[in-house]
Parts: C-alpha cells; structure tokens; sequence
C-alpha cells in the first residue's frame, strides 16, 4: 500500500507516519520541511516530499508530480491552521485579522479541494482508493465552539468528503472523515499510551488513539468503508 499523509513533521501527522503501513509499505510525508529523527514501522519505506500546502496550487502540482509515476492508494489529509487565540476564553472572532481568515481558508479548504482533484486521478487507479479527511468536534452542528474561520473549514469537510462520494461511488473511492475533539500531541506515539492518556485527565485524546483508529479503517476491505467517525475525549461535556 502506498499511503500519502500531508501535514506530517509533527503532531498528529508525525504520530501517523511512525504508527502506519506494514512491511512492504510505502508512507510519504509531506511537510514544508523534512523533520528529523522521524521512524517509520520496520519494513516501511519512508519518502519525504517537501511542500507548502499555504500555496495551494503550486503545492498541489509538487506533491502530484513526486507520486504520479508510483500511484497511490491513499491520501490522509492532516492539516489545519487556526485563529492565534482560538480555544483561549480571549477569542473574539473581531478580533481576527483579515490576512489571517484568508490564510486559515487557503489552507483548510483550498488546499484540500485543489490537490485531492490533482490527485484523484492517480488515486482512481488503485484497486482500493481512500482518502481520510482529519476534521474535528468544531465543525460538527452545536459544537459549542465560536472560532468562525477554523470552524467554517471544518465543516466545509464533510460538503467535499460527500460530494466525493456521490461524484466517485462506481470508482469504489471510499471517503472518511474523522471529527477529531482535543489532541494531546506533546506526548509522541513512542511514549507508552497507558501515560499519554493520563495527560489533561480525561480531557486529552492520545495520538495512539487517532492512529489506531486510522489503522482501522484502511484495514477494511474495498466492499466497505468508514464514512464518519467523531472521537471526543471522554471527559468533553460538548460530548
């Protein structure tokens, strides 16, 4: 399987590339830069491709030229920017300066929608093609969030991952969104999971988690897929 993760040097992102594929795999990061001491699972051939999803366009053709010729099974698109005080009691949407709105847009959506068209057709040439679209608990309805700009890019995932779907359904693409609640990404995947999920004392989800469930769902067989998955942390009252 060759699998593709954009937003891979840290986080979330960097849990992905060291916890999937198996041996005989092939995992690509994308990034603005490759990080360093980044492992991926024994057997598991790593490549990196460097490129700055703030230029949508010019990004979208970097990262289709670097696996045209190899294909793809799946893209998991892991990105998102938000406001400078967002999930702070300080937040004010009036507060938020135009450039920055525009920026937390191009990112979160135009960059979505231009390289998965890019990459659809080398996708579309997979016996089992998938794209994994990371949203979050803010763009679900009554999400008790008041980020404007993060939340509006969120919802905005579940209009492309339906449309994909209708637009793809005899091509077997099968599209999932995960709604993602609040990540503890200060503790990396190699920390035990047992005192990852110890952090924010219930109100913390471990990367351990969120790979896992990834790692599920491209397990599945090209008969079914995961359409949506909300995973809150336990103790979030919103849940």
């Amino acid at each position: 399987m060759k699998t593709l993760v954009i937003g891979a040097s840290k986080g979330l992102g960097k849990a992905l590339i060291e916890g999937l594929g198996e041996a005989g795999d092939t995992l690509l990061g994308v990034s603005r830069s490759r990080p360093e001491n980044l492992m991926a699972r024994p057997g598991v051939d790593l490549r990196w491709i460097e490129a700055n999803l703030g230029e949508p366009a010019m990004a979208a053709q970097i990262i289709e030229q670097a696996v045209i010729e190899d294909g793809l099974d799946t893209l998991v698109y892991n990105l998102g920017i938000w406001e400078a005080q967002a999930f702070d009691p300080a937040y004010d949407f009036r507060g938020d300066h135009d450039d920055q709105l525009q920026a937390i847009v191009n990112c979160n959506i135009t960059s979505t929608i231009l390289l998965i068209k890019r990459l659809l057709p080398v996708l579309l040439k997979s016996a089992n093609p998938r794209i994994i679209l990371t949203g979050s608990t803010s763009g679900l309805p009554q999400s008790g969030r008041p980020e404007v700009a993060f939340g509006a890019s969120k919802f905005a995932l579940r209009g492309i991952a339906d449309a994909l779907r209708e637009g793809y359904r005899e091509q077997r693409l099968g599209v999932t969104l995960l709604n993602l609640g609040y990540l503890n990404t200060e503790d990396a995947l190699s920390t035990p999971r047992a005192l990852a999920e110890q952090r924010g004392e219930g109100q913390l989800i471990p990367v351990h988690d969120v790979v896992q469930v990834v790692r599920m769902a491209l397990s599945l067989s090209s008969a079914s897929f995961v359409k949506e998955l909300t995973l809150p942390a336990i103790g979030d009252e919103r849940f």
